[in-house]
């Protein structure tokens, strides 16, 4: 396994980079991680380490009105901590490698990625790296539904919980003691 350091998060943040994707980390400031989530889906945010994100919308117009953009919560959901249970499901991390990679592609939609099994092992070798700085005892979120934590992410995903103004919009929030994470991919 690669040594988690800038570099190597860069590079595997980077798989990101070609899609209309946001993968950001921040700290976590909240005994409650659904506290910190918000500052994840404002531009604003910076790396908790200083290192490289992903954010198509960095710098848009789009966030001059509104900073969250493009997630836009129900107003449910943002009334309580609470009602995000319903929309966001725990996962196992062999699960968390697998949608990673998911969120990578085009569709995110592995069966539609060409030449998937030569890249195979590439993609899961930066969503490890991804999942490194999330050590044992982290938690993984995702918006795919009942049934996530034993979805095959390697088939398509037809089932999620919208967070943004977006088509399509599937995620994971990833969960340490001291930071929270989110990579998020659209149609």
């Amino acid at each position: 396994m690669v040594e988690l350091d800038e570099r190597s998060w860069a590079e595997a943040i980077g798989m990101y980079g070609r899609r209309a994707s946001i993968a950001k980390v921040a700290s976590r400031e909240h005994e409650n991680w659904v506290l910190d989530v918000p500052t994840l889906m404002r531009g604003d945010t910076r790396d908790a380490r200083g290192w490289r994100t992903v954010d198509r919308w960095e710098g848009e117009l789009e966030r001059l009105d509104e900073p969250s953009y493009p997630f836009v919560m129900p107003p449910e959901v943002v009334a309580t901590t609470d009602s995000w249970k319903p929309y966001l499901y725990e996962i196992p991390r062999s699960q968390a490698v697998r949608f990673l990679v998911a969120l990578s592609t085009p569709w995110i939609d592995v069966t539609q990625e060409p030449d998937f099994a030569e890249r195979r092992e590439a993609l899961e070798a930066n969503a490890r790296v991804i999942l490194s700085r999330f050590p044992e005892g982290s938690h993984f979120y995702a918006n795919t539904g009942r049934g996530s934590d034993t979805r095959d992410y390697y088939q398509r995903v037809s089932r999620w919980f919208p967070f943004s103004v977006r088509t399509y919009d599937f995620g994971l929030v990833l969960v340490s003691e001291t930071e929270v994470g989110m990579v998020w991919s659209f149609r």
